[in-house]
């Protein structure tokens, strides 16, 4: 069993914005797997899929970004879970648009929800970096990552997320590199 949390700030008011790329690929795995309705459940909403033979415990956060690891948290021991089956999702400054890195362990790299996953869990654990790209200056960063994708980022981003739902299976077996060769594949591809 796995957990797979994607970040993001709850509200209808924050769906589309940068920040909330994390619940998007929850949300694109869900639909994907045929997920029931999710449940209120760890201080966010739970569904549980499974892809190829594993069970994956999908979490979004209702904590808000700052505090996402305290819902993280509290689903890992009720499974009785460690850092290593948790996989986190979440917008990366530091990537190109709709880019994709897979990487164990580090640092928050200001990233105030992994930041506070590593309080709450430690640091081992997975995480998916989705490129949402820099504005260009440091002053800007705050209005980029609260802004919402703009309507030529729409189609890229539907493919980022089918690409990511589509190659899940990889990430269930845990061969991190062929998921993220097969994504950049599809990618490359339209």
């Amino acid at each position: 069993m796995q957990i797979w949390a994607g970040l993001g700030n709850p509200g209808p008011q924050y769906a589309m914005h940068r920040h909330n790329v994390g619940f998007m690929a929850a949300d694109a795995l869900a639909d994907r797997y045929d997920a029931p309705a999710p449940a209120k459940k760890f201080q966010g909403w739970v569904q549980e899929v499974r892809i190829g033979g594993d069970k994956i415990i999908l979490l979004k956060p209702a904590t808000f970004m700052n505090e996402s690891g305290r819902s993280i948290r509290a689903a890992m021991d009720f499974y009785k879970l460690t850092p290593e089956d948790v996989t986190v999702f979440y917008d990366e400054l530091d990537l190109a648009p709709f880019k994709i890195k897979v990487k164990r362990g580090g640092g928050a790299a200001g990233h105030n929800g992994i930041r506070s996953t590593i309080d709450h869990i430690g640091a081992d654990f997975r995480r998916i970096r989705l490129g949402i790209g820099h504005p260009g200056h440091k002053d800007r960063v705050t209005g980029y990552v609260l802004g919402s994708f703009s309507k030529n980022e729409i189609d890229p981003l539907a493919d980022m997320l089918g690409a990511i739902a589509a190659e899940a299976g990889w990430l269930a077996k845990g061969d991190d590199v062929r998921f993220m060769n097969e994504v950049a594949l599809r990618l490359n591809e339209d």
